[in-house]
């Protein structure tokens, strides 16, 4: 610890009584301790005690004391700083790396029909939320690290030429790296007979993109905006004649295409192993089936979260929470019965941290887990950890 300028070890002295002793000018313990080397710098000691200086000096030598430490200011990592006195401040740690997987919301899937264009139209599976990953981030100890987890998106809305928002951004930010963030899903697209190609009213760009709806309506564009390695992949297109829709694009796959009579199937997701066992996420919703058909014409949900789509007139399928799989698209149906596509599932933010340098400073209530010599945080709400 530091008291007025002196640097002592924390053994020897044990109460305010022995350090009002010091201070007070007892001349055994300032030998003692500069006979010790715990004086570290005699400058800033008070004026009465420098006389003394020579006296110290005779007592080092006969203690064979290597005399340049007198006049040199030493810094412990188990000094304290008390009292308000002196500068001391702990050795501070080093950088260490942590590895993240940020997963964002999945989109939507697409409604049955557009209500401009009443009937049997069926909407396009939702695209995945981005899927990525940062491996071996140095961070420095002290350094707060933000963490957002973006929602997954409502089924689309059938309302004449709007769109509904894609999948919520996820994202982690600090001040010892750049912001890093995964985009939303796109929301699958509205079947939309006589104007198939009517902008912004069909499909979503995004992490991956949506599908198509039905009656040849392309697919949304995934990775976007663009990142290296990707993020994820584009939604399949509706099939022309029959309206049937696509598959939202998943991380490790393009969307399926609809081809007569069944919808496409969502892409595939990509595992990942950072919780120290291969888990899936990110898969595409698949695209709804057109009506009149069996449960064979609609779309499968991507491998990783991802919802299948439905046949008429059953009620849409949602993604799995905190997979950032699309939602399924709603079953083409009558023009009297309006479908919903399925709500996409939430992101999911994954953080590896060396278990020697794990601090357990959080906020959020993430999921904590080991494996190996590693401490896993699972955040599936927004939160912080500090290194």
């Amino acid at each position: 610890m530091y008291i007025f300028g002196l640097h002592i070890k924390f053994d020897i002295v044990k109460s305010i009584k022995q350090i009002t002793t010091l201070y007070t000018w007892d001349k055994k313990y300032f030998y003692h301790f500069y006979a010790h080397k715990d004086v570290i710098d005699l400058s800033l000691f008070p004026h009465e005690f420098k006389h003394h200086q020579t006296k110290a000096h005779e007592i080092l030598k006969q203690r064979n004391k290597n005399t340049k430490n007198i006049n040199r200011k030493k810094v412990k990592g188990f000094g304290y700083q008390i009292l308000g006195f002196g500068s001391g401040v702990a050795a501070s740690a080093d950088p260490y790396q942590i590895d993240f997987l940020v997963i964002a919301g999945g989109g939507g899937g697409g409604s049955n029909m557009n209500p401009a264009n009443v009937g049997a139209f069926a909407g396009g599976g939702g695209g995945a939320g981005g899927f990525r990953t940062l491996s071996d981030q140095e961070v420095n100890p002290g350094t707060q690290i933000t963490v957002t987890v973006g929602a997954g998106a409502g089924g689309r809305t059938n309302a004449a030429g709007t769109q509904s928002v894609p999948g919520a951004d996820s994202s982690i930010a600090s001040a010892d790296f750049s912001t890093f963030t995964s985009a939303g899903g796109g929301t699958g697209g509205t079947g939309n007979r006589t104007a198939p190609s009517s902008p912004g009213t069909q499909h979503f760009n995004g992490g991956s993109g949506g599908g198509g709806g039905g009656s040849d309506v392309s697919g949304g564009a995934g990775n976007t905006p663009s990142v290296s390695p990707s993020q994820g992949n584009n939604g399949g297109s509706g099939a022309a004649g029959n309206y049937g829709s696509g598959g939202g694009g998943g991380a490790g796959a393009v969307g399926g295409n609809s081809s007569t009579p069944a919808a496409g199937s969502g892409g595939a997701g990509t595992a990942n192993s950072i919780t120290g066992a291969s888990v899936t996420r990110a898969g595409g919703g698949g695209g709804g089936g057109p009506a009149p058909v069996s449960s064979a014409g609609l779309g499968a949900g991507g491998s990783g979260g991802g919802a299948a789509g439905t046949v008429p007139p059953n009620v849409s399928n949602n993604a799995t929470a905190n997979t950032g799989g699309g939602g399924g698209g709603a079953g083409g149906h009558s023009q009297s019965t309006v479908r919903l596509g399925g709500t996409g599932g939430s992101g999911v933010v994954i953080l590896s941290v060396p278990t020697a340098n794990y601090t357990a400073t959080t906020t959020g209530s993430p999921t904590e887990s080991t494996t190996g010599d590693f401490t896993i945080l699972t955040f599936t709400g927004s939160g912080t950890y500090t290194p």
